[in-house]
């Protein structure tokens, strides 16, 4: 590992903090006791500034500095390694490489460092998506039936990739899967990538709410139709369950 190197994008990090930031980012990414992010260490610095580090340092960081960013108590260097691993996933051209940059990803997500919302929606489709577009994707269900929420939420938001190409299979089957969920962050998940689907083909969105509209959760189905014509929305809300 570049100790030099690692330093350096450290004290880049750093001269980003904003000490507001510091102070609201762990009441927004819910890491306090008993909450999803329980734990979590906040340095105070906003996602656009992260990224200009990433464009910085993601053609030039080894991966033991990798591995040591993911490995970080603080969020944003987390936030950083997945968004270079994203970078590196992406300028990779040999299917071989990124098979194995998917796997270090996954690895990263069930030892808990990609483990929050953030951090999953900005790299879930862009590498494991992107990864299985023409690919058996039995892995997202293995993920889904984890009962770990991050690959939970991993699966669900791949899907995101799937959507953009109108291929719907997996975002409805995977959703049917999440009715019977009890965390608001795979509700909200569901319920946003079914209205990317809606914004695709309202018709595969009305076909899913009303087969399941009665059994969706409250927040599942706010977040599928929000992007309606005002009286569609008013019928699903009506006929919804209350």
């Amino acid at each position: 590992m570049s100790v030099a190197l690692l330093s350096e994008i450290r004290a880049d990090l750093q001269s980003r903090i904003i000490p507001e930031k510091a102070a609201f980012f762990p009441r927004f990414f819910k890491s306090g006791p008993g909450e999803y992010g329980e734990g979590d260490k906040f340095l105070g610095i906003t996602v656009p500034s992260v990224r200009e580090v990433s464009k910085t340092y993601s053609k030039k960081i080894d991966r033991p500095s990798l591995d040591s960013l993911f490995q970080s108590p603080w969020h944003e260097e987390r936030l950083l390694a997945v968004l270079i691993l994203v970078d590196l996933f992406n300028a990779s051209k040999d299917p071989i490489q990124q098979e194995e940059w998917v796997d270090y990803y996954l690895g990263q997500v069930s030892n808990n460092r990609v483990n929050n919302w953030d951090l999953v929606d900005s790299s879930a489709h862009k590498i494991l998506g992107k990864f299985l577009l023409k690919r058996d994707r039995g892995i997202l269900y293995k993920l889904y039936n984890t009962h770990h929420l991050w690959s939970q939420r991993v699966a669900i938001m791949s899907t995101y990739a799937f959507i953009k190409k109108d291929d719907f299979k997996d975002i409805y089957e995977l959703t049917e899967l999440a009715l019977l969920h009890n965390h608001d962050l795979i509700h909200k998940v569901s319920g946003w990538m079914l209205r990317e689907m809606g914004n695709r083909n309202q018709e595969a969105l009305r076909e899913f709410l009303d087969i399941h509209m009665k059994n969706m959760p409250r927040t599942m189905l706010r977040y599928a139709i929000e992007k309606l014509d005002p009286p569609l929305r008013q019928y699903y809300l009506v006929n919804s369950r209350s």
